[in-house]
């Protein structure tokens, strides 16, 4: 790790962010000392500006920042952690020092499900394909996802990978579908995954 804390006037800007949802957490500065600490200890320890000593966060209210990995810029004068939150991270009690929830996100999967959601509750069923599917209920939504995995299984033993993809995302469109109409995202899904991890 090539850092100059030195010409950073003796401290280093250091973004915090979740090591497995992404999301950033906190920016605090570390000197040459807290660095070496958190190496150490692998808490992550700021040198507080306002305290003018050394601070592992989550010293007075549990809520440490175990340390995962350390990373710097390109030009070696910010540093990025990324570490596992044992609680809040903000001293509001919030997630973050952003106040947002500090939650796996999917990119396009997370706003197609949002998409979801909104016509599911809002959109007219004669007018949307997927208020008319929840309209429908829970069978036909099943048969749907049945269906389109049917369709994958066809397409993945042929040549045509554009038409492999296509009934892929149809069919993960319809499964999108099914978690909600049975009260689950996709995040359900995955913290099973995560459970069955070795």
């Amino acid at each position: 790790m090539n850092i100059d804390i030195k010409s950073a006037h003796g401290l280093i800007p250091t973004i915090i962010q979740d090591s497995e949802t992404k999301n950033v957490l906190m920016l605090g500065y570390m000197n040459e000392e807290s660095l070496q600490k958190t190496l150490e200890t692998k808490k992550v320890t700021f040198f507080s500006r306002s305290k003018q000593r050394l601070w592992t966060k989550g010293e007075e209210s549990g809520n440490f920042l175990h340390l995962v990995s350390i990373k710097n810029d390109c030009d070696g004068d910010t540093l990025l952690i990324q570490a596992k939150p044992e609680g809040p991270t903000c001293h509001t009690g919030a997630d973050t020092c952003w106040q947002e929830p500090n939650i796996q996100e999917f990119g396009f999967i997370s706003n197609l499900e949002k998409t979801i959601k909104t016509r599911r509750e809002n959109a007219d069923s004669e007018k949307s394909y997927v208020a008319s599917l929840f309209e429908k209920g829970i069978n036909k939504i099943a048969q749907k996802v049945g269906e389109e995995a049917v369709e994958v299984v066809i397409e993945a033993k042929d040549n045509n990978d554009h038409l492999f993809l296509d009934e892929s995302a149809d069919l993960l469109f319809h499964y999108l579908i099914l978690l909600q109409a049975k009260g689950f995202q996709l995040n359900d899904v995955v913290n099973v995954l995560k459970a069955r991890q070795k």
